[in-house]
């Protein structure tokens, strides 16, 4: 993909990764070059492995933990911080042909603040995070500011 023309703005790409996928949830992923290879299995599978929940939950909570510690430091906040995303998938149907959607649930953890002011941050990373961007409208996302995770 080049440049992308949005809103009549050309955004410059920064960086692509990509996966390829055999098998789907009983399959395989690995990067082109192979030096990234992983195991998928159902949710729930006896079988080694992860599964595309796990993966977004992973890609999410590093991407909202990135846009936080920017937060913060245009804040002026030194403490450190954890994030915890939770995927979840609903079944929406009422009938035997799944309708299925996701669900994000977020808590984060910030050393050193209120709850308050932790969760003022964490919705101002809520805006700007990627992952967040992207399903903005799209699945619902709940943002939580915790004493402990």
């Amino acid at each position: 993909m080049k440049d992308r023309h949005v809103g009549g703005d050309i955004m410059q790409k920064i960086y692509a990764a990509t996966m390829i996928n055999t098998g789907g949830r009983s399959g395989e992923s690995h990067s082109p070059n192979h030096s990234f290879e992983l195991n998928i299995e159902q949710p729930g599978s006896k079988v080694s492995g992860t599964n595309p929940e796990e993966l977004f939950a992973a890609g999410y909570s590093a991407c909202f933990n990135s846009a936080l510690d920017y937060i913060k430091k245009s804040d002026g906040i030194n403490g450190s911080s954890t994030v915890k995303v939770r995927v979840s998938l609903y079944n929406q149907s009422q009938n035997e042909i799944p309708d299925v959607v996701l669900g994000v649930e977020i808590k984060g953890v910030i050393e050193g603040i209120s709850l308050d002011k932790a969760q003022a941050l964490l919705n101002k990373a809520h805006e700007t995070c990627p992952y967040s961007r992207a399903v903005k409208g799209n699945i619902e996302v709940s943002v939580e500011a915790v004493d402990q995770i």
